[in-house]
């Protein structure tokens, strides 16, 4: 009989104790313990078991859960005596960051506090007796929300102290999604705030901790040393391109394929795997979200679960404000294309804006892309690495995202789009000038952008659109060289439409003195160029080949042919 799937359970004891599906990942914890480091921090996208993990890992350790043997026998890990042995025999601290996502610096501090408050709650029988002298007493019952920076930075070590001492044992320190607030700090603008905070918190608790035996932490992104982690030299790293723990978190196509049998879907393994396939982890291929999968094995139909499932403003900030590499890349991308890139693999939020690759590192982080083949340049000392969307989940999300930058003018934008199809041209103009109007904003990031930049971040925006919305009829492509203002844009028919050509140019005041003139210069491009040969030479009839021109001067336009 097949298992009932639960949606969103992420405690261990439940879903064994309920019989709910569960595939089983207790090798983990005989890797883990088996590697023997300090304090390991795992990055993996979200969704991905990371919390469900951690629950696992507490309550096999766990002095709370001993003789709780139930809970694992039949899994993997319970066929070696070493480990039924270990478990239940640790003091384990365990904690969330997870629900963390407010807007200001004072209310993360407060939650964070209050955090600290409930693991302390959860162990005033060490203030029964004499236990515990007067002064931690007296630093015991100072953990509060109102406490100050000293004592919530120093609670966790203090309490390993306490419980180090009480059992004998020195403690095991779990800490899940502990890169939470602090994408939310990036985005809200009090990232200072918050790394000087953490920065003391976790060296106090990971670094300079005697009563420490082992520690996890859990993240999508490995935030830079520099950032938070300055002290900790005893921090072992697994990023999405490191072997270790590869089929620990996400589903291997195996048990995939699996629950399919369980559940009676044998025969639609291959629209399983057309959706969902296609993470990397280390070089271990074709691991599957299991958000994606257990929603799959719910409802029974394909859908874009993963992908929908929290927030993407940040990753869609940096794309929708990046330059024209970003998006140039990202139309390949949505094309089918990889391409090749260095990057690093540590995320430095203050220079997401700035530094030139950052965004692909924080899109690999988040699982949006995967690795085809990384490159070492022992010359360069650089990494190099070929990346591809993931899925075709995570297409639908990109074309969902693209489609939200005209949201705000979307009657507008998709009127635009009927007259370029029916060669309106008065209609063209009138919607494309509101379009152009309602979306520079979303596209002008800099301070004080020059008149010619701000048509060219709004033109590879909106050939992004033309890429998502007119997918079905036509093949959208580009010109890759579009310094200085110009951009051309070639709509290939599918089938019996006219082949479309788009020449973009920023109106040059000393040659062009009216629109019109930059009209004409980009009309004359498309001749000189002999754009339309392409079109010709895959059986495109010249008198079904439209050309127009956009001319650009701030947020106007104006469109000829």
């Amino acid at each position: 009989m097949a298992r009932t799937v639960s949606i969103g359970c992420q405690n261990f004891e439940t879903i064994r104790t309920e019989g709910y599906f569960y595939v089983d990942k207790t090798a983990f914890l005989s890797e883990w313990w088996e590697g023997g480091d300090s304090v390991t921090l795992i990055t993996r996208p979200r969704r991905f078991g990371k919390t469900l993990t951690i629950s696992m890992t507490e309550q096999f350790f766990s002095i709370k859960y001993a003789g709780r043997g139930d809970l694992f026998e039949g899994l993997s890990i319970w066929k070696d005596e070493k480990y039924r042995e270990l478990q239940g025999t640790y003091p384990v601290i365990s904690l969330s960051f997870a629900g963390i996502k407010d807007s200001d610096y004072a209310t993360t501090r407060r939650k964070i506090c209050k955090i600290l408050t409930s693991i302390y709650s959860k162990h005033r029988f060490l203030l029964e007796g004499d236990f515990l002298d007067d002064r931690e007493r007296e630093f015991f019952t100072s953990v509060s929300m109102d406490m100050d920076d000293v004592i919530a930075t120093l609670a966790l070590h203090e309490l390993s102290d306490y419980l180090s001492r009480y059992y004998g044992k020195k403690v095991i320190i779990l800490l899940d999604e502990y890169d939470t607030p602090m994408q939310e700090a990036y985005v809200n603008g009090y990232w200072d705030e918050l790394v000087s905070f953490t920065r003391s918190l976790f060296n106090s608790t990971f670094k300079t901790n005697p009563y420490l035996e082992r520690g996890i932490m859990t993240g999508i992104t490995r935030v830079s040393r520099e950032s938070i982690f300055s002290d900790l030299n005893n921090l072992k790293v697994v990023t999405t391109t490191s072997d270790e723990y590869a089929d620990s978190f996400g589903f291997t196509e195996e048990e995939v394929f699996a629950a399919l049998d369980e559940m009676g879907l044998s025969e639609r393994r291959q629209e399983v795997k057309s959706w969902y396939d296609g993470f990397t982890f280390g070089n271990h291929t074709d691991i599957y979200n299991p958000w994606s999968i257990l929603n799959y094995l719910d409802k029974r139909k394909v859908g874009a679960y993963w992908a929908n499932s929290s927030s993407n403003s940040l990753v869609g900030k940096l794309i929708r404000e990046g330059n024209k590499e970003v998006k140039q890349r990202l139309e390949g991308l949505m094309r089918g294309e990889a391409f090749r890139v260095e990057i690093d693999e540590q995320i430095v939020y203050g220079e997401l804006n700035t530094k030139r690759n950052s965004v692909w590192s924080l899109l690999l982080a988040s699982g949006y892309l995967k690795v085809l083949q990384v490159e070492y340049i022992e010359a360069a000392g650089r990494w190099y690495y070929t990346l591809t969307l993931t899925n075709r989940e995570v297409r639908l999300m990109f074309e969902n995202m693209i489609r939200g930058w005209f949201s705000e003018q979307d009657e507008n934008y998709n009127d635009f789009i009927k007259a370029l199809l029916s060669d309106d041209l008065k209609a063209m103009n009138y919607y494309m000038n509101k379009v152009a109007l309602a979306a520079f904003s979303s596209f002008d990031v800099g301070s004080k952008p020059s008149e010619a930049a701000e048509p060219e971040r709004f033109y590879h925006g909106f050939v992004l659109g033309l890429l998502v919305d007119l997918a079905d009829r036509y093949t959208v492509t580009s010109n890759r060289e579009s310094g200085f203002g110009r951009y051309d844009v070639m709509l290939e028919p599918k089938k019996d439409d006219d082949g479309i050509i788009l020449e973009f140019k920023v109106q040059d005041i000393e040659d062009e003195k009216e629109l019109a003139d930059t009209v004409k210069a980009a009309l004359q491009q498309i001749e000189e160029r002999k754009y339309e040969t392409a079109f010709i030479s895959k059986g495109v009839p010249k008198e079904k080949i439209r050309k127009y021109g956009f001319a650009f001067c701030g947020k106007k336009v104006l469109i000829g042919r």
